[in-house]
């Protein structure tokens, strides 16, 4: 099936398995969702993990069997670009923007396969963008490979139909426990390499496509440096984090490596959102106005890290008024009885002003990337960046306000601007 057009950019749907390291038994099913130019020169994508959607319910693979016979696949009704369509921040710099949803089971009694301290989502998230690098929007991969089994298949024109990116640049975002899963992301192949091997979740993957005999990639390590994702930037939206001995490592170990990292990193937290600031539904919470709390902001920004990351933080903002439609799933998140956060308030909801801010937020976050390039100087620049300097408001897009900080700015961070 052909792409969807509109106006001057198509929709597409690629559907892969992909095995998290090649010697290992270990398969995940996947589908991306990706909006890229039809002239197939993004200079950049937005790799987004969404939060409360991971995967699908506890009937997913008696389904997925019945599908075999019956022609359905249950993976396709899931459609994470509804709840997260900020397409229209990608167009005025040309980038793209994907989306990747994965069969872990989304059950709270099965808490590590869809809650953010698994970083094996993490993983599918990198492994996603890193294919829509090398190959564009096809699920046919393996006919631009003219070598082992591929060679009968083999098709020299269909890179060119297919690809679409003019640079390997990859803005990871990501909301509530997506967010969480974006962090891990955003540290690129060698640390998930490397923190993979040491926590026992071995990343090297290789791609299936979905075949009866199926076709499969090289392994990642095998690939060029061009063809995998450079991570430019972070953009989380509330996110939630968890840690449960022996299941879950949280992330805690990939924000000691971003705290580090010449890279823009910015977290938005809603004022009202419990389920990111409390710590009885994450572990560590997002952000707290008490600088001695233990929080993932803080682990982003050590004072001796030269940490790149900000935070800022919306006025009546909730856990679900990001999403671009409403979630009955994201809508628990915020009506928990036990939350007195912000007691009386009228909350942004779904589909409303917070979600039109963070369209917002994502194009001036775009818009400081250079054609196919990342984000060129240091941190004082980046922290003068009209990103950064749009964000310092307490208005920023006229609708949205945002709570100040004790320095009496809007968006904080730790390292002092020089200069």
């Amino acid at each position: 099936m052909k792409p969807i057009r509109i106006n001057d950019y198509c929709f597409d749907r690629i559907h892969l398995w992909v095995q998290y390291h090649w010697c290992v038994p270990e398969f995940v099913e996947v589908v991306v969702e990706v909006f890229y130019p039809k002239e197939r020169l993004a200079n950049g994508l937005v790799m987004f993990s969404h939060g409360f959607l991971i995967g699908n319910d506890l009937l997913f693979y008696p389904k997925k069997i019945a599908g075999a016979f019956l022609g359905e696949n249950p993976l396709f009704g899931v459609n994470p670009s509804n709840w997260y369509n900020y397409s229209e921040a990608i167009v005025e710099k040309h980038w793209a923007m994907a989306f990747v949803s994965s069969s872990h089971a989304q059950v709270d009694w099965m808490p590590w396969t869809d809650i953010g301290g698994n970083p094996r989502v993490g993983q599918e998230a990198y492994a996603a963008a890193s294919y829509l690098v090398r190959y564009g929007a096809t699920d046919f991969f393996y006919k631009v490979e003219p070598k082992g089994r591929n060679f009968r298949f083999y098709d020299d024109a269909l890179a060119g139909r297919s690809k679409f990116m003019v640079s390997n640049n990859v803005v990871f975002a990501g909301h509530s426990v997506g967010a969480a899963h974006a962090q891990a992301a955003a540290c690129g192949f060698e640390t998930l390499n490397e923190l993979g091997r040491k926590s026992g979740r071995l990343f090297d993957p290789v791609v299936f496509d979905r075949e009866f005999v199926p076709a499969c990639t090289g392994r990642m390590s095998c690939w060029d440096s061009s063809e995998l994702a450079n991570p430019v930037g972070l953009l989380q939206l509330s996110p939630v984090d968890q840690k449960v001995p022996f299941l879950m490592p949280g992330m805690e170990r990939y924000r000691e490596v971003l705290a580090g990292r010449k890279m823009p990193v910015a977290m938005l937290v809603g004022k009202c959102d419990c389920a990111c600031l409390e710590e009885k539904n994450s572990k560590p919470p997002a952000w707290s106005d008490n600088q001695a709390d233990v929080t993932q902001f803080t682990q982003l920004s050590p004072p001796d890290k030269g940490s790149w990351a900000v935070v800022a933080c919306v006025e009546k903002g909730s856990h679900c008024g990001y999403l671009t439609d409403r979630s009955p799933l994201c809508s628990m998140a915020d009506g928990q009885s036990a939350c007195l956060r912000c007691p009386g308030v009228d909350k942004y909801g779904p589909a409303g002003d917070e979600a039109a801010f963070t369209t917002s937020v994502l194009r001036e976050m775009i818009s400081i990337y250079p054609d196919g390039d990342g984000f060129p100087g240091s941190f004082d620049d980046w922290a003068r960046s009209s990103f950064v300097s749009w964000l310092d408001n307490e208005c920023p897009d006229g609708r949205v306000s945002l709570v100040p900080f004790g320095t009496g700015r809007y968006v904080d961070w730790v390292k002092p601007v020089t200069g």
